[in-house]
Order: C-alpha cells, then sequence, then structure tokens
C-alpha cells in the first residue's frame, strides 16, 4: 500500500514528504472533504518536494459541472500536480459521472498524458444524496482515468469502516482491481485500521487527520506520519 498525506501547506508537505509519504497530496479542509488550494500552494509544494515523490491536488467536491471541473482540473495539472482528484459530490446519475470524468480525463490527458486523473466517490453517499461508489469503477474505466477511491463526504469524525463494510470495501477495491485501475481508501482512517486496510489491500491509502494527531484541523506531524510508514 503506497501511503498518500494531505498537507495544506508547503510546511506541512515537507513534514509529510520527511517522514516517508509516498504521495504528498495539496488540499485545503476549509472547502470540503476535497477541497482545492491554490495554484501557487501546489506550486510551492512541487517545488519543496521536486521529482522525488509525486505530488497530487484535489479539486474539490463537484457538483454537475463538467467544465467548471474540467478547468480546474487543468489548473491542478498545470500547476505541478501528478495526480489530479475530482469528488463526486453531488452527481448523482452514471451520466453525469461518466461525463465528468471523460472531460476531466481529457484536459489532464491533453496537457500532459503522463499525468493520473483520481476519481473519487464517497462512502457515506446516502446521506450526501450522492453516486454510489460501487458503480464508479466501470465508470472511471470508461472514462479512461487511472485511480478510484472512496473518501467520506462529510468530515464529522465518522470514518468509511461506518459506512462501508469490510466485504463491501474488498469487494470495491476488487472491482476496481478487475477493470485494471488502482485503487484507493480514505477518510477519517485511525491507526487501528490498519489491520482490516492489510486485508482489503487497497494501491493507496489516504490520510490527513491520522498523522495530525486526529485532528484534521491541526497540523501533519512528521512522526506521526514515520510511525505509520513503518505499521504499513
Amino acid at each position: 500500500m503506497k501511503l498518500l498525506v494531505s498537507p495544506i501547506n508547503k510546511e506541512e508537505a515537507i513534514a509529510a514528504h520527511n517522514g516517508g509519504a509516498d504521495i504528498i497530496d495539496v488540499k485545503n479542509p476549509k472547502e470540503g472533504s476535497l477541497g482545492a488550494n491554490f495554484p501557487w500552494v501546489i506550486r510551492s509544494v512541487k517545488e519543496a518536494i521536486g521529482s522525488e515523490k509525486p505530488i497530487s491536488a484535489t479539486i474539490g467536491d463537484f457538483n454537475y459541472k463538467p467544465g467548471t471541473a474540467s478547468l480546474a482540473a487543468l489548473g491542478a495539472a498545470a500547476a505541478g500536480a501528478q495526480y489530479v482528484k475530482v469528488g463526486l459530490f453531488d452527481v448523482r446519475t452514471e451520466d453525469q459521472a461518466l461525463e465528468m470524468l471523460t472531460n476531466i480525463n481529457r484536459a489532464v490527458k491533453d496537457y500532459d498524458p503522463s499525468k493520473k486523473v483520481v476519481a473519487s466517490g464517497y462512502s457515506d453517499y446516502k446521506r450526501i444524496n450522492s453516486i454510489s461508489p460501487f458503480l464508479l469503477p466501470a465508470i472511471g474505466a470508461k472514462a479512461g482515468v487511472d485511480v478510484v477511491m472512496v473518501d467520506t463526504g462529510i468530515k464529522d469524525g465518522r470514518s468509511t469502516f461506518e459506512f462501508m463494510s469490510e466485504e463491501e470495501l474488498m469487494r470495491f477495491t476488487g472491482s476496481i482491481r478487475d477493470v485494471g485501475l488502482e485503487s484507493a481508501l480514505a477518510g477519517t482512517l485511525k491507526f487501528e485500521d490498519l489491520p482490516v486496510l492489510r486485508r482489503i489491500r487497497p494501491d493507496i491509502i489516504g490520510i490527513r487527520g491520522m498523522v495530525c494527531g486526529g485532528d484534521r484541523t491541526a497540523c501533519i506531524q512528521q512522526e506521526l506520519v514515520e510511525k505509520l510508514k513503518n505499521m504499513i
């Protein structure tokens, strides 16, 4: 499993990098689960980390606005993100998700075919009235994205494991693997979740609060990133 850690600025990115994170994922928690940060923050993180590790960037928890999302995705790619991640927060149908992801993927890959697009659904999709994450592997494969993930849409301390069982998450990651894409799991994960995460075997686990001492609004602590990386 690769460890993706989500800093909000250059200083946190350096702490995540020094702690051993495999992917540095720039986000802005003030704007939601997958809230977008500013282009200059992405650039500053890219300059600080260099080419040692890939930079990821979230572009937001989106409703059905494929044009707006495509422009945001291009902006993240141009700012230096190798992974461009979009949340399908208020996207409710398969047709909407396919149009969103196809156009986001085109915007990114037309700019640089080596960059990767990450499509995120939400484990708590029923309470936010969003598309089921179980539909995303097939849609993502058709749209040409590289990674399909699940996160929590509402950050109220409840974990992905409160909304999807181990069996469901194994089925989710298995269906992603079956269509040849990478899988990622996130959503208020905790140190005690590592045994079950090892059984589920996602390609990537995404975290922030776990390495901020349990409070995602606090700062990333290098020693907690090191602890997590060693446990993985």
